[in-house]
């Protein structure tokens, strides 16, 4: 979601025995930059180098233009580790994502046999039910050779999250958790969860105890980040300067109802957009620049998140 939190996540390990990977989505660092620190692929690779790198949605239409995805791929399989091959937001039906999952992945490992994959999705882009989650490990394991398949590690489980705005909206389904993880150890892969923010950490426990092997958490963390401008933020003014900066990038709209009041509802729309604009020139100059300390009061708040839900 920004470089501080990539900051954390890496001091976060090396102080800690724990492993966290980084899974940028394709607008947040892409080939040709991303909104995260404005870095490329290539440039956030070294640049966190001793942390696992996962993109995140790969695929047609997950960028900022509706492509193919595969040139995003391209530099995907030289400087990630694993691949989310995803092309179910523009393909829904079963057999055309299933024939782009396909391709997408004899494409990478053409490039770099080593390179990982997780396949499947989470259930706001295309819901799955466990047998057709059965029925997509199967078809893969039969369409692709050995060497292909071998390199699938990470299946996509289902339990009802669903983010909107600032708020988990999903109804957990237990039922679903485990049968869905049954598929996955079924076929010796790890099971992962999308969209595990702003939930209880007790419920992530839980779902770990049954089974669970990873969850995704970002926007929570970008709005950890958010919440501590808006805590230092004492000025009218530069409060107003930021919702300006927020509400003009536009980027607040796919995460809210059509009742949203942009105008009325002002620090809620800083809480959905403020990660999007932080490596901007008019945050950086007019927001950021007031507060020269803030980026350690950030990371410490990240890490002491980070250490809650390790411990």
């Amino acid at each position: 979601m920004s470089k501080n939190v990539v900051d954390s996540i890496i001091e976060f390990q090396k102080s800690t025995n724990h492993k966290i990977g980084l899974i940028p989505s394709r607008r947040q660092i892409e080939f040709n930059g991303g909104y995260c620190n404005n870095w490329t692929t290539e440039q956030f690779s070294i640049y966190a180098k001793d942390i696992k790198l996962k993109r995140d949605h790969s695929g047609p239409g997950q960028g900022y233009i509706d492509d193919d995805g595969y040139e995003s791929l391209k530099f995907d399989s030289k400087y990630m580790d694993i691949i989310h091959i995803d092309p179910w937001k523009k393909y829904p039906s079963y057999n055309n994502g299933l024939k782009w999952t396909i391709e997408m992945i004899k494409f990478c490992v053409n490039i770099n046999p080593k390179i990982e994959f997780e396949v499947g999705t989470e259930q706001s882009i295309r819901p799955f039910n466990t047998s057709e989650l059965d029925k997509l490990v199967l078809d893969l394991k039969h369409n692709l050779n050995n060497l292909e398949f071998k390199q699938i590690k990470y299946l996509v489980i289902q339990s009802g999250t669903s983010l909107s705005s600032t708020f988990n909206t999903g109804i957990y389904d237990q039922e679903k958790l485990v049968s869905m993880i049954k598929v996955a150890k079924k076929h010796n892969l790890k099971s992962k969860e999308h969209n595990g923010d702003y939930i209880p950490e007790k419920l992530i426990r839980e779902k770990m105890k049954l089974g669970l092997d990873s969850i995704n958490i970002a926007p929570e963390f970008g709005l950890i980040e958010t919440q501590t401008y808006l805590d230092e933020i004492k000025s009218s003014k530069i409060l107003n300067r930021l919702w300006e900066i927020c509400y003009n990038s536009n980027r607040w709209k796919k995460w809210v109802n059509k009742n949203f009041d942009p105008l009325y509802e002002k620090v809620q729309l800083i809480k959905i957009c403020g990660h999007y604009v932080l490596s901007s020139k008019e945050f950086q100059n007019e927001v950021k620049s007031h507060f020269p300390n803030i980026d350690g009061i950030i990371k410490s708040r990240i890490k002491s998140k980070l250490n809650s839900l390790c411990n």
